[in-house]
């Protein structure tokens, strides 16, 4: 399938790089497609581009290389419903913001995306009850102060 993307151009994407959103993506109610596209082999980063606007694309983070000890209840429902289980676990990404300052970026903790890949399925969750944010610094300022700022 070839999809268009104002960042990367038109793109070949194979079937299983395909995730469906059924309940969409909260604030695009209309984007259900997107191709998953990982940044780079050992990277914590990855692209979700729409396949249907080509100016839509996420940038989404293994939360799990950033903050070990993230963790949430994922509701029985949302856990049938995505089709996981004791063999196929969800796997889990953040929506993350990168500002003017690569060193000040986010990711939404609050809304993680969770992703079945085994049925190319996914939905973003928003947690209740949590003390997580929608914008939770990836590096801490205490790590740059060691590195001098950098």
């Amino acid at each position: 399938m070839k999809i268009k993307s104002t960042r990367f151009g038109e793109l070949e994407i194979a079937e299983e790089q395909l995730i469906k959103f059924p309940h969409a993506i909260p604030g695009f109610p209309k984007e259900q497609k997107f191709a998953f596209i990982p940044y780079e082999q050992d990277s914590p980063f990855s692209f979700l581009q729409s396949c249907s606007d080509p100016d839509l694309m996420f940038i989404i983070t293994d939360p799990f290389a950033f903050f070990s000890d993230y963790s949430f209840y994922l509701d029985d429902t949302v856990a049938d419903e995505l089709g996981f289980n004791n063999e196929n676990k969800p796997s889990i990404f953040n929506i993350v913001r990168i500002p003017e300052k690569p060193d000040e970026m986010t990711a939404n903790l609050l809304a993680p995306l969770v992703i079945n890949f085994e049925s190319r399925t996914g939905r973003q969750i928003v947690l209740e009850k949590s003390s997580y944010s929608v914008r939770h610094r990836l590096f801490l300022k205490e790590l740059q102060a060691d590195k001098g700022g950098k």
